[in-house]
Parts: structure tokens; sequence; C-alpha cells
């Protein structure tokens, strides 16, 4: 429980009047101002500008000053807006004012409120004593926090957030409220342990990406060079393949910093965009001069479909003709590549059909396949007769159901044989 006085408790200072002024002090016929102390009377002045009233009335005013200055010096101890060390120097000053007995008024009652402050005073000093206290110790836990996080932070890899970051706790360090210095101290030491090692590591990542930098550098102007030297290949296909692989060593050199990865792949695309730039127009010059072999191309195709339909017309004629417009067709010269995949595309479809009505005339009487197929119902004949043979065994058992599962079998097995034995007569025709 708090005994400290409030300004509430306090007994009051009641100011003199002017009617009062003389209860504690008096003024003789010279203008010489007495006040009536502890001690006994006490010069304090001399007033000779008007009358005996009016000099009391004048120092009673000078301790009335003292009596505002206590009050408000206890209204501002109340709200906690003065701290203990200003308000004891104030409260001394007062003191001072009383000792020097410039004033007229009653000493005992202000003595009494000054000590009254003074006590205030007092549980102003032990309650902040408790708040530096608790400052201290949130200090310590924050400080010990900062430590926790810049040891966390040692072994970060996020370079630039993790260095402005340290930079960050290093001014919230330096803001906080001071605690013990030993271990302020033991504190400071393990965050700068933290920061070095950080710092460290990032100076020896910066060390190492700057070598690979100028590694890279090297490499992909290499690579470049060869490039613009291969521009003036003039076998496509080597230089297709070339630009292949300097495109593979492209991607697997060294990576540089951004903005050199782009000034130099700009040069090394460039390069590649002419090679082929180039190829196209050879290519459409090429395309140019084959275009005189599409009209007889489309001949001989329209000759093809002619062999067609099949169906009716001797076989052995028909390759004879289609081998001679492949003959033609081959002498006839390449065709552009806009009309390539189309003209083949219809020739190759009669070829198709001829292959494959040949195929099939010659599986139709081919001694092996017949062979084939004999064997193949030869064993499905015996097959069956095991069948029947175990199903007479079922049934004398009385074994319904693996008479029925036998019984399926053989029905699926005489199927299969009666295609086979078809497909074989077939063959023979």
């Amino acid at each position: 429980m708090n005994t400290h006085p409030t300004p509430a408790s306090l007994k009051p200072v009641i100011r003199p009047a002017i009617s009062q002024a003389a209860q504690w002090g008096r003024v003789t016929e010279d203008g010489t101002v007495y006040l009536r102390a502890p001690e006994g009377e006490v010069v304090v002045g001399q007033y000779t500008v008007g009358s005996a009233h009016e000099g009391l009335t004048f120092y009673a005013r000078k301790y009335d000053d003292l009596v505002v200055e206590l009050e408000l010096l206890e209204s501002r101890l109340s709200d906690s807006k003065v701290g203990s060390d200003s308000a004891h120097a104030a409260l001394q000053k007062v003191r001072d004012s009383l000792a020097t007995r410039s004033f007229v008024g009653d000493i005992a009652t202000l003595e009494a409120r000054c000590a009254a402050v003074d006590l205030l005073i007092v549980g102003q000093r032990e309650t902040e004593k408790a708040r530096k206290q608790a400052q201290r110790e949130e200090s310590r836990q924050h400080r010990h926090a900062l430590v926790a996080e810049a040891e966390s932070l040692a072994t970060s890899q996020s370079w630039k957030g993790t260095a402005e970051r340290f930079a960050a706790i290093v001014e919230e360090w330096k803001v906080l409220p001071r605690v013990d210095r030993a271990a302020e101290q033991e504190m400071w030491k393990r965050l700068s342990s933290a920061r070095t090692t950080f710092d460290k590591r990032r100076r020896i990542h910066f060390h190492e990406l700057d070598t690979v930098r100028k590694e890279a550098l090297t490499r992909k102007r290499e690579l470049i060079a060869s490039a613009q030297a291969a521009v003036a290949t003039t076998d496509p296909k080597a230089g297709i393949k070339k630009f292949k692989d300097l495109m593979s060593e492209w991607k697997s050199a060294p990576r540089g910093s951004r903005a050199d990865e782009d000034k130099l792949w700009k040069r090394f695309k460039a390069a590649q965009d002419e090679f082929f730039t180039k190829l196209k127009e050879v290519a459409a010059q090429e395309d140019a001069k084959l275009q005189e072999n599409v009209p007889a191309k489309e001949a001989l195709v329209l000759q093809a479909e002619d062999l067609l339909p099949i169906e009716g017309k001797d076989l052995k004629s028909l390759k004879k003709s289609l081998r001679e417009i492949q003959v033609a067709w081959d002498k006839a010269g390449e065709l552009p590549k806009a009309e390539r995949a189309h003209l083949d595309g219809r020739l190759k479809k009669v070829e198709d059909a001829i292959r494959k009505e040949d195929e099939i005339q010659w599986t139709a009487v081919s001694p092996e396949v017949i062979a084939r197929a004999a064997d193949t119902a030869n064993a499905f004949t015996e097959g069956l007769t095991r069948y029947e043979q175990e199903l007479a065994k079922a049934q004398s058992d009385g074994n319904t159901k693996k008479a029925q599962e036998i019984q399926s079998s053989i029905d699926n097995l005489k199927a299969l044989l009666g295609a086979v034995e078809n497909a074989a007569t077939a063959k023979r025709k």
C-alpha cells in the first residue's frame, strides 16, 4: 500500500490575505519589516515608499509565490510530468528561499508542506527506479532477440536483404536503453561476430561471382567470335550443326551479370540471325530454281493416279508402269519445299496401294503361309482331343462345374479351328 502523501492529502497552505499579514510580521516606523519566525523575529527588509500595511502585503506576496511554486511542483509530481531529480532541485530552491527569510508568512506550515513534497519525490524516485528497471529488462530482452536474429542471419544467402537488416539491427541496438555493462558487451560480441561471419561470407560470394563473371565474359566472347565466323559457312547442314553446337555451349557456359548477359546475348543472337537469314535467302533462291520441275512432276503424279483403282487390272503390268513413273520422277529433279510434301504424298498413296495388293496376292499363294496355317490347325485339333477326354472324365466324376468350364473351352477352340481351316482353304484356291 502506498503510504506517501498525495496533493489531496496534504494540509492546505492558507495564503496570507492582506488583513492577515500582521499575524506573521510587523513594520516599524522606519520601514523595517520583521518576520515572526520560529527562532524569533527576523528582519526581512525595508519598505519606506508606502504604509506599513503595504509593506507587509509586499513581503506576504513573496511568501505566496513560494506557495504557488510548491503547488505547481505537487501537481507535476502527481501527473508524472517532472522527474525526481528536477523536482528535488525545485524543492531545494523553495527551501533555500525559506532559509533566507525574505518574506512574511507561515513558515511552519510551508516547511511541513515541503516535507510532504519531499515524500512525494521519494515515491516518484521509487517509481522511476522501477520503470528504469523494467526498461532495462525490456532492453535486455530486446538485445537478446537482436542477437538471436543476427546469429540466425549469419548463414543467410539473401545478401542484399540481410546486409540491410544487419544495418537496421545495429541502429536498433544503439537507441536501446543501456543494461549492465558486462552483459551488454557479451551480447554485442555475439552480434558483432554474427555480422562479421555474414560479411566475410558475402565478400567471398561476390569475389567468386566476380571470378565467374570474368570467366563468363571470356568464354562467351569466344563463342560470339565463333558464331560471327560461322556466318560465312556456305554448307547449310554444317552451318546449322555449328550453330546448334554453339548454342549448347552457350547454355552450359558460366553466367555473368544480367547486364553483361543481355549485351553478349544480343551479339551472339545477331550472328545467329544473320546466318539463318542468309540460309533462308539461299533456300528461297533454290526453291525458285526448282519451281520449273513442278509441272513435270504434277504430270507424273496424274499418270500414277490413273493406275488406280487396281481391281480388274493386271498387277504385273501396274507394277511395271509404276516403276517407269518412279524412274521419270527421279530424273525430273527436286521439288520446291512448298510443293514437296503435297506431290510426294500423292505419289506415295499410289505406291502404297499397289504394294498392299502385291502383298495380298503373294500371301495367298505362299507355301510358307499355308504351312503355318496347317500347323496351327493341327495344334488346335490335338488340343480339342485333349479337352474332350477331360470333359468325359469330369462328366464321369459328376463334376458339373468343371465339365461346364471344359465345354466352354472346347466351343472356343472349335471356333478358332474353323477360322484357321477356312483361311487355309482360301489360300489354296
